[in-house]
């Protein structure tokens, strides 16, 4: 047990929980259970919307996995991660202030909520919701283990221990808080992973004795540790530029971004968190993956790539301080699985049963069934981390993919294009996703493209095909195009 390590950690934790129970008066005075518990009212501020962003967006796979990939494939992961930069820039300014005003005009509380309204169709309702369920289970998997892997590597305790311990705290927060919580959480947590990032990468830089001597240590290892393609030509020019698809212009279709852009104040506060974000974003992602490359002059022959940034953390830091620093990581995995938790409880309560099932229910009802929803979330997300993966960015990346190729055309070009239509969205989603799951399934490398770029592109030509093809036979379009 790290205890001088441990301690920051549980300051946090206690202030989190702190933050949840505040929170909750908002829940219970609120007039609008659902809007106040899956959208804070929609009062977000330019710095809390930044960070909600941010935070949400940086997940275990940048904190844990990321650098992990980093230790072995060298600075070519590290090219590979600052596509990631302008993914706030994208969401903000393609969707900005017109979903804003649309949702607010449709009284949406869920992504869900605004196709419903658009396209008006049950087929495209039910291929959302069960495209968010199995995708963003597959993410929440991700950050679970990445909580557990790093309290494990902090107590010595077993992984299954770890993750039951995980799980409890963040669930009860999130249960207790809603949405307001999380944007709160995520200012706090936000604010920790920047400061976190640079006091790491500082002391990986001195640890390793300057940025000269640890480049020329990796070149006497290894050359292409230090080449744009990685180890082993790993990333060719094809890949780079097809991943810009999958963690750039494409984060547009991740639900649980796209839902904070339906969350914030107004325009003055979009355009502060686009800059507050970008900056913030670039910081998280260029220093934690340099901090994985770097570390392997300093601490060499790490062998899970999950537990490289912890081991660096209590190599290079003074125990109270690496506390400190790797609350940055536990507030990247803490502040991404309560943001996907709330979607996928949003999705089946708001979106599923009290649409299809139960519409007549009573405000009382539906707060104690979204309460017991995100709890039986909770509670199999952790049964399903019991036997993890041994990196876990890959599946991160799996989860990306999959939400992009169904979700990003139908927002976009519902919110922008007349003549989109539903059945022009149903076809994009289905080409979108059965191509994203044959390809990721059977050709992972065709063309040496990640596998999100042809379902994206067949996604896009399927739906406005079919749009142009079926647009007479749709009398309204819905006034707010």
């Amino acid at each position: 047990m790290h205890w001088s390590v441990i301690a920051p950690l549980i300051v946090f934790v206690i202030i989190i929980f702190g933050i949840g129970f505040w929170s909750n008066k908002f829940v219970k005075s609120s007039d609008s259970f659902l809007s106040e518990y899956f959208l804070g009212g929609r009062e977000i501020g330019g710095f809390l919307l930044a960070m909600t962003m941010m935070a949400t967006y940086g997940s275990a796979s940048s904190f844990i996995s990321g650098p992990g990939v980093a230790y072995n494939t060298g600075l070519g992961w590290v090219l590979l991660a600052l596509a990631q930069l302008p993914a706030g820039y994208f969401v903000l300014m393609i969707l900005g202030k017109k979903f804003a005003i649309v949702t607010r005009k449709l009284k949406s509380i869920t992504l869900i909520d605004f196709l419903r309204s658009r396209y008006n169709s049950n087929v495209v309702v039910w291929l959302s919701a069960i495209s968010i369920v199995i995708f963003l289970f597959a993410s929440m998997v991700a950050q679970w283990v990445g909580g557990a892997r790093l309290i494990e590597s902090l107590t010595g305790m077993s992984y299954t221990t770890a993750l039951f311990i995980f799980a409890v705290v963040v669930l009860v927060y999130v249960i207790i808080g809603g949405f307001r919580a999380v944007a709160l959480t995520d200012a706090l947590q936000g604010s920790i992973m920047v400061v976190g990032t640079i006091i790491l990468l500082v002391g990986v830089v001195i640890a390793g004795g300057g940025i000269d001597n640890i480049m020329g240590d990796l070149v006497k290892e290894n050359a292409e540790l230090v080449s744009p393609f990685g180890v082993g030509h790993a990333y060719s020019p094809a890949y780079v530029s097809s991943f810009w698809i999958l963690v750039g212009v494409g984060v547009i279709g991740l639900p649980q971004i796209a839902v904070r852009a339906m969350s914030y104040k107004n325009s003055r506060g979009m355009h502060s968190a686009i800059l507050i974000g970008t900056i913030g974003i670039a910081t998280i992602m260029f220093g934690m993956h340099l901090i994985g490359i770097f570390g392997r002059t300093v601490i060499p022959g790490i062998e899970l790539g999950d537990k490289v940034m912890p081991t660096l953390t209590m190599g290079v830091l003074p125990p109270v301080v690496a506390g400190i620093v790797l609350a940055a990581p536990m507030a990247a995995i803490m502040s991404t699985v309560n943001a996907l938790l709330m979607m996928v409880s949003s999705t089946i309560v708001k979106d599923i049963y009290l649409h299809y099932i139960k519409p007549d229910a009573s405000d009382d009802h539906v707060r104690k069934t979204s309460f017991l929803v995100t709890a039986v979330v909770g509670v199999v997300v952790v049964l399903m981390s019991l036997n993890p993966p041994e990196i876990i960015v890959w599946l991160n990346m799996f989860a990306f993919g999959g939400l992009e190729a169904v979700f990003i055309w139908p927002i976009v070009l519902g919110l922008y294009w007349k003549k989109a239509n539903k059945f022009g969205a149903i076809a994009g989603m289905v080409v979108g996703l059965s191509m994203y799951i044959v390809i990721t399934q059977y050709f992972p490398n065709v063309l040496g493209v990640h596998s999100v770029t042809f379902p994206v592109i067949s996604a896009l030509i399927a739906f406005v095909l079919v749009s142009f093809a079926t647009h007479r036979k749709i009398k309204d379009t819905p006034e707010f195009i």
